[in-house]
């Protein structure tokens, strides 16, 4: 039968009690968080690679590039540009070095160009700004009562046809 740690008993007369193990002192915040910070250091998590980019790349390059991937060494970062994919190749030892001086166990570097984000597509201007004043819209016009049906309505719409969208939809009788 397994004996329990002395600090964890308890007598009492001739009954022993089993304790709960004395709590480790607390710790701060900021130690809490700086010891996190080298543990995702020490396993290679992008999170932390993230965090210290700007340091590492510097001024000039960190704006153009980030880090995309962390696996088994290998640092696979993204350029915005043609121009800065060639300024990484051109700086791979310097930024090798300054990822292996931050604590970071990168074995080597991979670079790739980023993909745009979708471009817009035409028309979406134009289509925007035709929305953005929309006689539908109750958040800009507010609402009102159509006074040929008596429904609430957006008040643009009664701006706009002297009724609501539903009596604009009713064919109009011959008079």
């Amino acid at each position: 039968m397994a004996r329990a740690h002395p600090d964890q008993t308890r007598r009492i007369g001739n009954l022993s009690l089993l304790m709960a193990a004395p709590r480790p002192p607390a710790t701060a915040l900021g130690d809490c968080l700086e010891r996190l910070q080298h543990e995702w250091q020490r396993r290679g998590n992008l999170a932390a690679l993230w965090q210290a980019w700007p340091r590492i790349a510097g001024p000039q390059l960190a704006p153009h590039c980030q880090p995309l991937s962390f696996r088994a060494g290998l640092l696979t970062v993204g350029a915005s540009h043609p121009q800065w994919l060639q300024g990484l190749r051109y700086n791979r030892h310097q930024l090798l070095g300054a990822l292996r001086g931050a604590g970071f166990s990168v074995r080597d570097l991979r670079f790739q160009q980023l993909q745009p984000a979708a471009a817009f597509t035409p028309g979406a201007e134009a289509e925007a700004a035709s929305w953005a004043v929309h006689p539908s819209r109750v958040d800009v016009h507010g609402m009102a009562t159509c006074p040929h049906c008596g429904r609430p309505s957006p008040g643009g719409e009664i701006q706009r046809w002297g009724h609501c969208s539903f009596c604009q939809r009713q064919p109009e009788e011959p008079g």
